[in-house]
């Protein structure tokens, strides 16, 4: 992406122009800008800083945005969609045989194996970094690394290879989305692309069966996401649900056909300092139709220090966070799905400065 005069950028930003009406749900966002083969017209400039006004927008209202025109190819989504639904139509025998385990958080898992009722699904995770190299507790004097490995089923054959190709195209999308976040708040570009050198990021395929008692369970409970950003890819049957920040309710992100649903997580919350949130949301179930939806979690490396980032820390402005290490966190959140705690999972209010 090409720089942009960030005084032109915080004039258009004053008069920003969303696709869509905050009434009628979260923003919808076309990136065809961004497809330009030259960016660094005058023309291409203006419509540039124009989309990075609607991102700022987006993510100081919302939390969330849809982006349409991503680049990302139909035939590469409707294949891992497909290798997806196979994998998920096989014996939970069969599944099980690549199940997560405390060595390697990876795999497949399922509400009877966590033992968690509240949450109806199923799911298949797989690392983008191979391996993908975390530590080994979330002791902070402990030192020692472990590498997470992706366990491929045997069956369908064509899933790692049509996953691996799924992830190359939505990466392409994750920097572009994060190159629009860090021009919004007034930095370069690239500002924020080194702390994915090493990246602990993972995509995560999920299945939720019809529910016969939908007024008991959920898809996904309440929650807010601990990385950099999430794309997510949804079916027509949708289901997921974001709290307005304005009232607190729950609003259906309705599904738009071929977009990425994004929201900005606690991670992008710390290095703004506050000047963007992340939004709580959840999936609610369907009694009558399975749903399938697979999210990428755009996460720093595990040697990363999350604090707010310097440009956005002045006298007025002092930071809000105490710096912490992202991969202390992300172990701490993993090893929370195997064992009960006695204490509260880690969130960004516990670095409160």
């Amino acid at each position: 992406m090409g720089e942009v005069d960030p005084t032109f950028i915080q004039d258009v930003e004053h008069r920003p122009k969303l696709t869509i009406t905050e009434a009628e749900g979260i923003p919808v966002i076309d990136l065809s800008t961004l497809n330009s083969p030259d960016i660094s017209t005058e023309k291409n400039c203006k419509e540039l800083a124009s989309l990075v006004a609607e991102v700022k927008n987006a993510c100081k209202k919302w939390g969330f945005f849809q982006v349409i025109n991503h680049g990302v190819s139909l035939e590469c989504r409707e294949k891992i969609d497909l290798a997806s639904r196979k994998f998920f139509a096989l014996s939970k025998v069969e599944k099980r045989r690549v199940k997560r385990d405390e060595l390697n958080s990876m795999g497949y898992y399922d509400t009877e194996l966590t033992k968690n009722v509240r949450d109806w699904k199923e799911v298949f995770d797989f690392t983008v970094e191979n391996p993908t190299m975390i530590p080994l507790s979330h002791e902070p004097d402990d030192k020692e690394l472990k590498e997470l490995h992706t366990q491929w089923p045997d069956y369908p054959p064509e899933l790692r290879e049509v996953c691996e190709e799924y992830v190359q195209e939505v990466q392409k999308l994750s920097y572009k989305l994060l190159e629009l976040i860090s021009l919004s708040l007034g930095l370069s570009a690239k500002r924020m692309n080194g702390f994915f050198k090493d990246q602990t990021s993972f995509v995560r395929l999920n299945h939720y069966p019809p529910c016969p008692i939908p007024h008991l369970a959920l898809g996904v409970g309440r929650h807010k996401d601990a990385g950099g950003l999430t794309i997510l890819a949804q079916d027509d049957i949708g289901g997921l649900e974001v709290r307005r920040k304005t009232d607190g309710e729950w609003i259906r992100v309705k599904p738009t056909p071929d977009a990425y649903i994004i929201n900005v997580g606690d991670t992008i919350q710390v290095w703004s300092n506050d000047e963007y949130e992340s939004v709580e949301h959840r999936v609610v179930v369907n009694s009558e139709r399975e749903r399938f939806s697979i999210p990428f979690f755009f996460n720093p490396s595990h040697y990363t220090w999350i604090e707010p980032l310097e440009e956005l820390v002045n006298e007025k402005k002092p930071a809000k966070y105490k710096a912490y290490n992202w991969g202390m966190l992300f172990t701490h959140r993993k090893n929370s799905n195997f064992k009960k705690r006695d204490d509260e999972n880690l969130q960004i209010h516990h670095f409160k400065a």
